[in-house]
């Protein structure tokens, strides 16, 4: 398995790849996910135009497993997105992928890249603190979308509250 550069090659791969993250992010928020490729592609485009670097793993069969996109601001790197394919996880995939990013943020003067991470996410939130991250200082409040149902309860100091 190698991790490199998204190549152009690669743009139907990325596009089913984005999709079936859309969907899992909807499965977090308990809402249902139609398959749409169109907006798919629009989401890789948007990358690709604001020239954020897109990362790919690849096996020894060149199978694309998993992609990482990285936002930079201002020097300051942001992890907007981190998929793996489900039959493919807990094999390194996802850490080398993230290498990646943490050796972007090195190279451009600073310590590790940033992450917004649903709360529903365990997997992602384990993935992080096994890697040493932990909770910086942001929460997120917004009103629930009509189609979501609140179901868990979070606790923030010492505020509750419901999500999805």
């Amino acid at each position: 398995m190698r991790v490199r550069n998204a190549q152009e090659k690669d743009r139907n791969a990325l596009v089913n790849l984005i999709d079936a993250f859309r969907a899992e992010l909807a499965q977090l928020r308990n809402r249902k996910h139609k398959e749409d490729f169109n907006a798919a592609e629009e989401e890789l485009d948007s990358y690709s135009k604001d020239e954020y670097p897109i990362y790919i793993a690849e096996s020894d069969r060149e199978e694309i497993s998993g992609y990482m996109v990285c936002r930079v601001v201002d020097g300051v790197v942001w992890v907007e997105s981190i998929y793996v394919l489900p039959r493919l996880r807990r094999h390194g995939i996802a850490g080398a992928l993230y290498e990646k990013a943490e050796q972007l943020a090195v190279d451009l003067g600073g310590d590790a890249p940033y992450n917004w991470v649903d709360p529903n996410n365990d997997t992602m939130i384990r993935f992080l603190r096994s890697r040493g991250y932990s909770v910086l200082n942001l929460i997120e409040l917004r009103r629930p979308r009509t189609e979501e149902s609140l179901t868990k309860r979070i606790f923030v100091g010492h505020q509750e509250f419901d999500r999805p």
